[in-house]
C-alpha cells in the first residue's frame, strides 16, 4: 500500500534532506485541519526566509497529547525544540523543572531584540512570569467574544447588550421573535476564568496563582461568580439560555443554523464562521456585569503558546529563537492573524491590518484585538494554576449537574472549590 503524505509535507521533507548544512529542529503541536495547514505554511516560510535552521512541524494531534507527548519526551530525553501548549498547561510545563527556557531569555541570549511592550494589552501576561518575563511565546490567541445573529437582532428590534443587565432586558423580545436568546461554547473559559478577569475579581490565591504553587487556593465560590451561574440556570429554565452540554460545537452549531440570537465564542472561530454561519452575522464584546464595581476590564487569551525546551545543542536553541523572531515579526503576524481568525498579538501586525482595511471588509475579526486592548486591572491578567485541565473537567461535571437540575450554582462551586484545591495542593507535592 503506497502511503499518501501530503504536498505540504513533501516539501518540508525536501528542504530537509536538500539543506544538509543546516540545523534541523523540530516543532511539536496539537492544531489539526486548516489551522494544521497554516502550521506547515509558516514553517515553510521560515525555512525559505533563511538557510541556517530547517524548522519541521509535526503534529501530535490535540492540545492535551501534544502537552502529555512533549512531557513524556522531555523525560526520556527526546523531547522536540519547541512545544506548543495550551492556556490549562501552562503551569504544568512552566513548572516542570529545568524542561524550558523562557521566550524572552532564548531570544536576548541569541542576540535578538526583544519588546514586551510590543504586544497587545490582554496577550502580554498570560504566559509570562509573577515579574513579567515572557516564559511562553504567544502564539493562536484568542479573546472570548459575543457573536450576533444581525437578523435575529433586526426582527426583535434590539441591539447587542453590552452588560448582562441589558441582556436580561432584551431576551425576552428575542425569545417572542422566534429564537434562542444566547448560547456558549465554553463555560469554564467565557463564564469563569473569564468572568474574573473581565469583572475584576481575583481568581486563586498567590496572584492567581502567578506568585506560588504552595497553599494556592481557586474562588470559584464568590458570590458574584456563584451569582452568575444563579443567572444562568434562571435563563435556561426560562428559555432565555440554551445549554448543549460541554462539547464546543454542540453549542455553536444552534449559532450556525440561525437558531440562536447571541453565542459567546472564540475570536478565533471567525474564520470558520465565514463559511458555516448560514445567516449575517456581527461580534462585540463578552458583556460584563454593570453591578460589579472595577468591572468592564479586558479578558485574557485562549489558546496557546510556544515553548522552548531545554537540553538541546546552542546551534539548536539559536535557531528556536530565529524562529521565535520571525514568528513574531510584523508581517507573519498579520498573515496568520488573518489566515486563522486569532487575534495579532503585536501591535504592528494590528496596526498594519487596519492600515490595509481589512477590518473595514471583516469588521468582526477586530472585535478580540479591541477587547484585549481595553482597560488594564489588577485581576485580569490571567492566571497559573497546576492540574488544571483535570480542575476544568470537574467544573463541567458540576456545571453538567446544574443545568440537569441535580445541584445549585452555590452546592456546585462548594464542590468544585474543594476538588479543585485537593489538585492544586497535589500538584504543589508533585512540583515541589
Amino acid at each position: 500500500m503506497i502511503k499518501k503524505i501530503s504536498l505540504a509535507a513533501l516539501a518540508l521533507t525536501m528542504t530537509a534532506s536538500t539543506t544538509l548544512a543546516a540545523t534541523n529542529i523540530t516543532w511539536w503541536h496539537g492544531m489539526g485541519g486548516r489551522n494544521g495547514e497554516v502550521i506547515n505554511e509558516i514553517a515553510q516560510k521560515f525555512n525559505a526566509a533563511q538557510a541556517e535552521c530547517v524548522l519541521t512541524p509535526v503534529s501530535k494531534g490535540s492540545y492535551e497529547e501534544a502537552l502529555s507527548s512533549g512531557i513524556a519526551a522531555f523525560r526520556s530525553g527526546e523531547q522536540p525544540n519547541i512545544l506548543q501548549v495550551f492556556d490549562a498547561g501552562a503551569a504544568t510545563i512552566i513548572n516542570a523543572k529545568g524542561a524550558t527556557i523562557p521566550a524572552e531569555d532564548l531570544l536576548k541570549d541569541n542576540g535578538f531584540e526583544f519588546n514586551r511592550e510590543a504586544f497587545i494589552e490582554g496577550v502580554r501576561y498570560f504566559y509570562a512570569d509573577s515579574d513579567g518575563k515572557f516564559v511562553g511565546m504567544p502564539f493562536n490567541s484568542s479573546a472570548p467574544i459575543m457573536y450576533i445573529n444581525d437578523e435575529a437582532l433586526t426582527k426583535a428590534g434590539v441591539e447587542a447588550p453590552k452588560t448582562w443587565e441589558e441582556f436580561e432586558a432584551i431576551a425576552p423580545k428575542l425569545k417572542e421573535a422566534g429564537f434562542i436568546p444566547l448560547v456558549q461554547s465554553q463555560l469554564t473559559w467565557q463564564f469563569t476564568e473569564n468572568f474574573f478577569s473581565r469583572n475584576n475579581i481575583q481568581f486563586a490565591s498567590n496572584n492567581n496563582g502567578y506568585d506560588s504553587i504552595v497553599d494556592t487556593t481557586i474562588n470559584v465560590t464568590d458570590e458574584n461568580h456563584v451569582m452568575m451561574y444563579d443567572k444562568l440556570k434562571a435563563w435556561y429554565d426560562q428559555g432565555l439560555f440554551g445549554y448543549y452540554g460541554a462539547a464546543w460545537n454542540d453549542n455553536q452549531k444552534v449559532f450556525e443554523e440561525g437558531k440562536a440570537a447571541l453565542w459567546i465564542g472564540s475570536s478565533g472561530s471567525f474564520g470558520g464562521l465565514q463559511t458555516t454561519a448560514t445567516m449575517p452575522f456581527s461580534a462585540t464584546f463578552l458583556p460584563y456585569w454593570n453591578s460589579i464595581e472595577g468591572a468592564g476590564v479586558h479578558s485574557f487569551i485562549g489558546g496557546a503558546a510556544l515553548f522552548a525546551m531545554a537540553g538541546k545543542s546552542a546551534e539548536e536553541n539559536k535557531c528556536s529563537a530565529s524562529f521565535f523572531n520571525f514568528l513574531t515579526s510584523t508581517e507573519v503576524q498579520k498573515f496568520y492573524h488573518q489566515a486563522t481568525g486569532y487575534v495579532a498579538i503585536t501591535s504592528a501586525a494590528y496596526e498594519l491590518s487596519k492600515s490595509e482595511g481589512y477590518y473595514n471588509e471583516k469588521p468582526a475579526a477586530e472585535v478580540g484585538i479591541q477587547q484585549l486592548q481595553l482597560p488594564t486591572a489588577e485581576w485580569n491578567k490571567g492566571y497559573r494554576l497546576g492540574f488544571y485541565p483535570q480542575i476544568r473537567a470537574v467544573m463541567e461535571r458540576e456545571y453538567n449537574r446544574l443545568f440537569a437540575g441535580e445541584t445549585t450554582a452555590k452546592d456546585a462551586m462548594e464542590t468544585i472549590k474543594k476538588e479543585a484545591d485537593e489538585l492544586l495542593a497535589r500538584f504543589a507535592k508533585t512540583a515541589g
